[in-house]
């Protein structure tokens, strides 16, 4: 089976992500709300596991995957996994500003918001994952979580730039993306 991930013209879905068949589609979600809801007569749904993991590349710049989503109706849409992230020695104020994960949660939040209000009876959305844990096929590589695990200092939480945008999502508190104050 040929996958494609790009329009007629050759234009891509969304930005790449780290493996080659993978892309950041925000769109592609209410899509796919709409359809679920048509095809299975207005079903309640809830999108789990709907998250993203990042490192910073050789060059410096943001290498990030996106985590499984699936819609509660005993069926699975996709999984998707990445690459590890372990072998970088990056600060942790680095590590904690993941404004890509912000931007990731804008936009597919938008989705399930622009679903909503063409419809569709969606009645959970859960982030993929409050914080870093062990993921079953890649162990502790994988940071998904909006609060970060030190795993080598007493299992240390310090939330993310993400974990602040969150709560202030849920609060009802827009503008600001990350943990400026």
């Amino acid at each position: 089976m040929e996958r494609r991930a790009e329009f007629e013209g050759g234009e891509p879905i969304g930005e790449k992500a780290a493996s080659e068949w993978l892309y950041v589609c925000p769109w592609g979600l209410r899509k796919v709300l709409n359809y679920l809801d048509q095809k299975y007569n207005n079903p309640t749904i809830y999108v789990t596991e709907n998250g993203i993991f990042f490192h910073l590349s050789d060059d410096g710049l943001p290498a990030f995957v996106l985590t499984g989503m699936d819609i509660l109706l005993n069926l699975t849409v996709f999984v998707l996994t990445g690459m590890d992230d372990e072998d970088i020695d990056a600060p942790l104020h680095e590590v904690l500003d993941d404004k890509l994960r912000v931007r990731y949660f804008k936009g597919y939040l938008a989705s399930v918001a622009q679903a909503i209000k063409d419809g569709v009876q969606v009645k959970g959305y859960f982030a993929w994952s409050l914080l870093d844990n062990f993921e079953w096929a890649q162990g502790y590589t994988k940071r998904f979580g909006l609060v970060y695990v030190d795993y080598k200092n007493g299992l240390a939480r310090h939330p993310k730039s993400s974990a602040y945008w969150f709560m202030r999502f849920l609060k009802g508190v827009e503008g600001k993306s990350g943990k400026e104050e």
